[in-house]
């Protein structure tokens, strides 16, 4: 019995404690003393209740709108969605700060973190990659406009990872057309990947997928195309083992050549 009467005593404190909390903030939000309602809202920001000090920082930006505090204000603002992790509002807010106050002292920090939120949302590589790309351009230009800064490194290793999930992005789609029989489709997408991401690391996987599906595409033409497609897959072949002379693949990528040389000199002899 006394234990649960220390419990309901425990509880019954919290929730004074709360009540009063939403009293005294209600306090702060209903003032008019906006001075008075810019500090407490930083300390709110640096107590870790981001919601709250995005409150009172919404109504504040209107207020000190051309002063000396507009910039502080946007550069809270942004950093409390950011922390509750709502990026889109978040990069917004960098953005604006960036634009209205090229001369503050956070538009560095402000043009990194629009592509690191980018970066934040950039969805998984199954889904639409639009928002990787927009990552992707913002932190290229936070290179471009800052190359010598220690964030400029980092912003590199994200672009290279962001630019691999765009490959593996199109890795996943040339599969999926050549798990669909769509050889022409799938050699096409995995073209592309490998014109537009040279150096990616899945470079090897793509390589042998795009000699396979090439041969499947041959394999399965009419006749008029077919020695012209099947010239094609061995020539990727060539390009294949030149390339990775000990691919994990290179027992299935022989199978290819045998089979391809073959129906060649077929057609060698017919004609």
């Amino acid at each position: 019995m006394l234990r649960r009467m220390n419990k309901i005593g425990t509880l019954s404190l919290l929730l004074l404690f709360i009540s009063t909390a939403c009293s005294d903030f209600n306090k702060i939000v209903k003032s008019t003393d906006y001075e008075f309602k810019y500090k407490k809202a930083v300390e709110y920001y640096e107590e870790g209740e981001y919601s709250r000090a995005s409150t009172l920082l919404s109504e504040l930006i209107n207020i000190y709108r051309g002063t000396s505090k507009a910039d502080d204000i946007y550069y809270y603002h942004a950093k409390s969605f950011f922390a509750m992790k709502d990026y889109l509002m978040a990069g917004q807010f960098f953005n604006q700060l960036a634009k209205e106050f090229p001369k503050s002292e956070f538009v560095e920090e402000c043009q990194y973190m629009i592509g690191y939120c980018f970066y934040m949302d950039s969805p998984k590589p199954r889904l639409d990659q639009t928002l990787t790309q927009k990552a992707i351009d913002a932190l290229q230009l936070y290179i471009n406009l800052y190359p010598s800064t220690e964030r400029a490194a980092e912003a590199n290793r994200l672009i290279i990872e962001m630019r691999d999930k765009l490959v593996f992005k199109s890795f996943l789609t040339g599969k999926l057309y050549y798990d669909l029989g769509n050889y022409k489709a799938a050699v096409v997408a995995l073209t592309n990947s490998l014109k537009s991401f040279p150096d990616t690391k899945y470079r090897e996987d793509l390589t042998f997928m795009l000699l396979d599906a090439k041969y499947n595409l041959a394999i399965f033409s009419t006749e008029d195309k077919k020695e012209l497609r099947l010239s094609d897959a061995l020539d990727e072949y060539f390009s294949f083992v030149d390339e990775f002379p000990d691919s994990k693949y290179r027992q299935q990528a022989e199978k290819f050549h045998q089979s391809t040389a073959k129906l060649l000199n077929y057609n060698d002899d017919v004609n």
